[in-house]
């Protein structure tokens, strides 16, 4: 696995931690943020061909 594709999984796994928080927290502003951000870094990753894989958030 190159950096590129490394560093763009540990993104998205970031991403989605952080999203799950700020689902818990009730923070309907960082939830927009967080989803905004995750739906680019996969948007990202298919136009690279990096396998994201089925995540549950």
């Amino acid at each position: 696995m190159d950096a590129f594709t490394a560093g763009l999984l540990q993104r998205i796994r970031a991403t989605e931690s952080d999203l799950s928080r700020a689902r818990a927290e009730g923070d309907d502003f960082l939830v927009e943020v967080e989803q905004g951000e995750l739906d680019d870094l996969r948007r990202l990753a298919a136009e690279h061909g990096v396998e994201v894989g089925a995540h549950s958030v």
